[in-house]
């Protein structure tokens, strides 16, 4: 099938793809606590991540994304979430959460801000991007080859964030 038949109109609704992970070490899971100056999620606690470029696979820009982040390469990585983000407008945002894990290699530091093994049992005494509380433990419950989480994000009457994951 040539791209001309892809069905690709602007009216249509359209994701914008980003890769979020969380690698394990032992007891601990990498989350990095956003820069004071960065305009999203400045001193909140997140997962790795970024844009897909053009022309990349989600798994090649999640490893692009760690390296240029932390400066690590994981022993595995897999896809374990996929995530619609509805802002309301016509183009939306698809999170692809892979987790991975990484037995050794020092961070590096990243403009993005600080990096931290953090101990699984005091994840939750953080301050974390607003979505984390619920989706972080059920990324970490998850194994290589158990089915990935589908989730929908979106904004409430108030501008709230609303999670719904479908049962696995």
């Amino acid at each position: 099938m040539p791209s001309s038949e892809q069905g690709i109109t602007h009216d249509r609704y359209m994701l914008i793809p980003r890769t979020l992970v969380f690698l394990t070490r032992r007891d601990r899971v990498l989350l990095l606590k956003g820069a004071p100056d960065k305009r999203l999620w400045a001193g909140k606690y997140n997962g790795v991540g970024g844009h897909v470029e053009r022309g990349e696979d989600l798994l090649s820009a999640a490893r692009r994304e760690l390296l240029e982040e932390t400066g690590l390469r994981p022993d595995s990585l897999w896809l374990c979430a996929t995530i619609t983000v509805d802002a309301g407008e016509e183009v939306g945002i698809g999170i692809y959460v892979l987790r991975g894990e990484c037995a050794e290699g020092e961070l590096h530091p990243s403009a993005e801000g600080t990096l931290e093994w953090v101990p699984i049992n005091q994840v939750n005494q953080l301050p974390l991007v607003e979505d984390l509380h619920e989706l972080l433990p059920r990324v970490l419950a998850l194994r290589p080859g158990d089915p990935p989480l589908i989730g929908h994000y979106h904004y409430d009457e108030n501008d709230k964030l609303a999670t719904d994951f479908h049962p696995s």
